[in-house]
């Protein structure tokens, strides 16, 4: 018998004040419901587009990919952050729907992986080596602080009566047991779970908190070090070049890179849905057929960017400043092609659980950037222009590597070649991909808000913004991997009945999150003056940096627990009340506060930045104290509530004649 949702009046929460207007999940506005079947009927008309008129061959392989698909067995525990693209956030309220994931063969291993470990931690089958206990004070205090084996932080000492709910094994073994086979090990877990004995460990969790994240932490640094590289680049230049660099990347992230990523954010259902149903050519129809949509709406963007001059002169002071951007905005043109298809190439990989390619990618050009900006700036003399070019050299080259990658290695049996049918059924693409965009746009908007209040007080202060954006930036790329991994962590836990090991979870990444907020305030606040002296030598630049930086510092510990306590509402279900919460203290409290204290108290910059840290501390706080009031078992019985809901309304293969 399926399990009821729980009722408002009974949903478990502690009897605190919140139970009585926060509710288990805010609602979204109208034209966001429904994402699942608007995927759905995109791919069933593609299915039957090219049932009517693809080969024999094509349609076998999908049959065979199918009945594959049907055989396949569940990945509770694997890692997979679904909706995310190396070099984009997650939009301020996401789209339901969006989260489930579709296993792969590479998944479903490392979801078998994940169910021995957890089993052989409470002693439910024998460890994978042969341990004798030791009786020495050491061993007891490593295994305590060490060891992910449940046993181990009891007091080895004491005896235990048997009881029901005990181990199957009381820890001493003799002999190492063969690890029984995928099947008998399912069987295990999900009789372990229905009788509540799955439990994990702070030592555990913070293993695996680490194993998913670092690979995630090296590759959006990579990504972002290409930004980086134009930036330091053109603080060698001057000031001037400071500042209209600044003014150009902020408004070509609002204008183009923003959009563009909130367009592609459709691709993480539709193309992971035709992965996981078994039409896999239809992985590449949907990627190209974004890159074709795409590459439509950045022609007026390209014709913004050509006469952007007047525009952003209106909006600066500085006439100079505003020539210097809009020539970096009219050679960015050139990168805006390789912009769009790299976000839909980041998608049709990451649908196969290819994680890597754009790692490897990027490991060959993050550097090739850097060596680009000193040939074209320097050793070709183009200055400010070469910086530019060089930008949209690597934009361009980085979908070139990707495609290179699945062509000489994997990825290739999802690309059946060009179709016309890419030109076909968008539709439904568009009204899909909308949303995102959206919710993205609205989130960004406020950092180009405030870049343009930066350029109020004068070229020196946005030279001094273009610092701190980047540097701030740059240590977000830490805590944002970090609430990846703990997304995913806690929505598998979660999906698999386990909430106590879900709240572990939860717990070990705020306390990490804490540390790396503490451990980037350090750094910034220490190292203030030679962190601005990397970016350029300018003594008021250098200064007004330096001032303002540790303002930045402070603003760590908060930006670090928000993007980890926004991640553990992902994998609880409750994003849209971390999106809400994240669109609040922007406009209402950032914004504010930050035009307020700067213009109005004359705190210039450091105003501005007090402003987002204000917002930053209260969207942390709103977040943690719902998370602190929130019904983890609740969240267990509507995770499964959703997964049936989704079944239900599956439509049916359309296999081929």
């Amino acid at each position: 018998m399926d399990e009821p949702l729980p009722s408002p009046t009974a949903d478990g929460r502690r009897n605190s004040i919140l139970s009585n207007f926060i509710p288990g999940s805010l609602p979204l506005p109208q034209s966001f419901l429904a994402t699942s079947p608007i995927a759905r009927e995109i791919l069933r008309v593609d299915i039957e587009e090219c049932s009517s008129d693809e080969g024999n061959e094509s349609r076998e392989s999908d049959t065979d990919s199918e009945r594959d698909a049907d055989t396949r067995p569940d990945a509770k525990l694997a890692f997979h952050p679904n909706g995310v693209a190396y070099g984009c956030g997650y939009s301020s309220v996401p789209l339901p729907g969006l989260d489930r994931p579709v296993p792969n063969p590479r998944e479903i291993e490392e979801s078998l992986s994940e169910e021995l470990s957890l089993l052989r931690d409470n002693d439910i089958i024998p460890p994978r080596h042969h341990r004798t206990r030791q009786d020495s004070v050491v061993d007891r205090v490593y295994r305590h602080v060490f060891s992910t084996n449940i046993r181990d932080h009891r007091d080895v000492d004491s005896q235990h009566s048997p009881e029901e709910t005990t181990h199957l094994l009381d820890g001493n073994y003799q002999d190492s047991l063969p690890t029984p086979p995928p099947n008998e090990v399912h069987e295990l877990w999900d009789e372990a779970v229905a009788t509540h004995n799955i439990k994990t460990s702070w030592q555990r969790e913070t293993k695996t908190l680490v194993k998913y994240s670092a690979p995630l932490i090296a590759t959006f640094l990579l990504h972002y070090s290409v930004t980086i590289g134009s930036v330091l680049t053109v603080g060698r230049l001057g000031m001037l070049e400071l500042a209209a660099v600044n003014l150009a990347t902020m408004t070509a992230s609002i204008t183009c890179y923003v959009p563009v990523q909130g367009l592609s954010t459709c691709l993480d259902t539709l193309c992971a849905q035709a992965y996981g149903s078994g039409h896999k050519h239809l992985v590449g129809l949907q990627a190209q057929r974004m890159t074709w949509l795409l590459w439509i709406l950045l022609v007026p963007i390209a014709v913004l960017w050509w006469f952007s001059e007047p525009i952003l002169a209106a909006l600066v002071p500085g006439q100079d400043t505003a020539r210097l951007a809009a020539l970096y905005l009219r050679i960015l043109i050139l990168g805006m092609p390789g912009v769009a298809a790299f976000e839909s190439g980041k998608r049709y990989v990451q649908s196969q659980g290819l994680f890597h390619a754009t790692t490897y990618t990027l490991l060959i050009g993050a550097p090739l950037s850097f060596l680009q900006n000193w040939f074209f700036v320097f050793r070709m003399g183009w200055h400010f222009a070469g910086a530019a070019t060089a930008m949209a050299v690597t934009q361009n080259l980085l979908p070139i590597l990707l495609a290179l990658y699945v062509w000489l290695f994997e990825g290739s049996e999802c690309w059946n070649g060009f179709s016309r049918k890419a030109f076909s059924n968008w539709g439904p693409m568009v009204k899909l991909a909308l949303p995102g965009m959206i919710m993205i746009e609205a989130q960004f908007s406020v950092l180009e808000i405030l870049t343009i209040a930066a350029g109020q007080f004068g070229t020196a202060t946005l030279a001094a913004q273009s610092v701190l954006v980047t540097v701030t930036s740059t240590t977000f790329n830490i805590p944002f991997p970090l609430a990846i991994a703990t997304s995913t962590r806690v929505a598998n836990l979660i999906g698999a009945g386990v909430s106590e090991a879900a709240r572990v979870t939860s717990k070990v990444a705020i306390v990490a999150g804490c540390a790396v907020g503490l451990l980037n305030l350090t750094v910034l606040a220490t190292f203030r003056s030679g962190i601005a002296r990397i970016f350029t030598d300018d003594n008021d630049v250098i200064e007004t940096v330096s001032q303002v930086m540790l303002v930045c510092a402070m603003m760590q510990v908060f930006d670090s627990l928000a993007a980890v306590s926004h991640g553990i509402l992902r994998g609880v279900g409750r994003q849209a009340i971390g999106g809400y919460a994240n669109l609040f203290s922007y406009y209402v409290i950032a914004l504010p506060i930050g035009l307020s204290t700067a213009f109005v108290l004359d705190w210039k910059l450091s105003g501005l930045w007090t402003g987002l840290t204000s917002g930053l501390a209260v969207v942390c706080a709103l977040e943690l104290l719902y998370l602190y009031n929130a019904d983890w078992e609740s969240a267990v019985i509507q995770a499964k509530a959703r997964m049936r809901s989704e079944d239900i309304n599956a439509e049916p293969k359309h296999n081929a004649p």
